[in-house]
């Protein structure tokens, strides 16, 4: 298993990822290949970044336990 600090890093990079690509896929949309979407996307990427963040950091761990689980199940099967 990876160290606290390995993971909280990782999560870092992954939502900041994740904002990046979701708000500028569904700004671009909602607003197509615009002048406004270039404008309004980093703001969106700034405010969906922390949120983003906050929540893996929820997730991450329910999602690794399914995984875990599942795989044992697969695994036994």
């Amino acid at each position: 298993m990876l160290d606290t600090k390995t993971v909280i890093l990782a999560q870092v990079f992954i939502s900041g990822m994740m904002a990046f690509l979701m708000t500028g896929f569904f700004g671009f949309l909602n607003d197509g290949p615009t002048q406004a979407f270039l404008i309004h996307w980093p703001q969106s990427f700034l405010t969906g970044w922390p949120v983003a963040f906050v929540f893996s950091l929820g997730v991450g761990p329910i999602a690794f336990k399914i995984a875990a689980r599942l795989m044992d199940l697969l695994r036994r099967g």
